[in-house]
């Protein structure tokens, strides 16, 4: 009796390890392995604010991209990590493991979308860079929603749109991020590459941010080098104390939309505020979203006997002292 009950307990034993053993071969399968490893496309995969693990995980089988809710609910109990599940839009595909679904949810890995804005774009243009996350409602945004939360858009004018202040960089946005927090993110990035000492020197000459800023997306338009800038926002700064036009022809490229090489004589007679032709002093407005090398000029211009400039095909400035000097360069130049 006692020989057959010894056999039947080494049977339970041996039943018991094969089980253990399936079943942690079950689980290993399940946690490691892909779901479906052919399907290796990335798809937007939702975690709405409050959902918990068992929505999350019914969620993740329905959608396909593991093959039992059940596993990925055990493997996120067994670490503990059930609430700290992070909402947003995660980029997964099915070729992924339970595990490593479950590991990208519990750090937060949300999905990103990498925009580069270069420097010079206007508001428009800079919309249609952010076309692909949705956030289409750029251009229409006015400075005024922004003045409570961005001090240096105080000296905007009350109707102005944010031209000139989204601030030119690569950006790692979330994906589907609405207008608002896009429109956020470039203006504390633009706040981030103000210092306090650029702040406290647009003061020291009486100046308002937004003045600079106008003038540093004329000075983005027109000339491509440090030196160059700084040499042109001289001569335009000098013009304006002398009550002289600025006849900065990117203002008419503005205007028309075409490119600053195509202008005619005819268009710098349009009558807009931001011809610089026909109406002394600065434009309504930037013209542009310029970079912190642009607003460096603006705020730091060089002194020089220099009152005109022109652009070569090629791209070089040329700078000349008379109205005569300036004519003879065009002629040479400009052909």
């Amino acid at each position: 009796m006692s020989k057959l009950f010894g056999n039947i307990i080494k049977i339970m034993a041996a039943a018991s390890a094969i089980f253990l053993l399936g079943a942690a071969a079950f689980f290993y399968q399940s946690f490691f392995k892909p779901a479906f490893p052919a399907k290796s496309a990335l798809t937007p995969f939702v975690v709405g604010q409050g959902d918990n693990l068992f929505k999350i995980a019914a969620n993740l089988e329905n959608a396909g991209f593991i093959s039992n809710q059940w596993v990925f609910d055990a493997y996120v109990l067994l670490k503990r990590k059930y609430n700290v599940l992070q909402a947003g839009t995660y980029f997964l595909t099915p070729a992924s493991s339970a595990k490593e679904i479950a590991d990208a949810i519990i750090d937060g890995d949300t999905a990103l979308v990498t925009v580069t804005v270069p420097e010079g774009l206007t508001i428009q243009q800079t919309e249609e860079r952010l076309r692909e996350l949705g956030a289409i409602g750029i251009s229409g945004q006015k400075a005024e929603r922004w003045k409570s939360e961005f001090g240096f858009l105080q000296s905007v004018p009350q109707n102005a749109s944010l031209e000139g202040f989204l601030f030119p960089d690569t950006y790692h946005f979330p994906y589907g991020l609405e207008t608002e927090g896009v429109t956020r993110s470039m203006l504390e990035n633009f706040d981030q590459k103000m210092s306090e000492e650029m702040k406290t020197e647009i003061e020291s000459p009486k100046k308002t941010i937004f003045q600079i800023v106008t003038m540093a997306s004329l000075i983005e338009k027109e000339v491509n080098t440090s030196e160059d800038r700084r040499i042109v926002s001289g001569i335009l700064w000098k013009r304006m104390e002398a009550g002289i036009p600025l006849q900065v022809d990117a203002t008419i490229a503005y205007i028309t939309g075409k490119k600053t090489s195509n202008i005619s004589k005819d268009e710098t007679a349009i009558d807009s505020p931001y011809n610089t032709y026909r109406y002394r002093g600065l434009p309504l407005g930037p013209i542009s979203n310029p970079g912190k090398d642009s607003i460096l000029a603006a705020i730091y211009p060089a002194e020089s006997n220099f009152w005109y400039y022109l652009s070569t095909p090629e791209g070089k400035t040329i700078f000349s002292r008379t109205l005569e000097d300036h004519n003879k360069a065009k002629v040479k130049y400009l052909k």
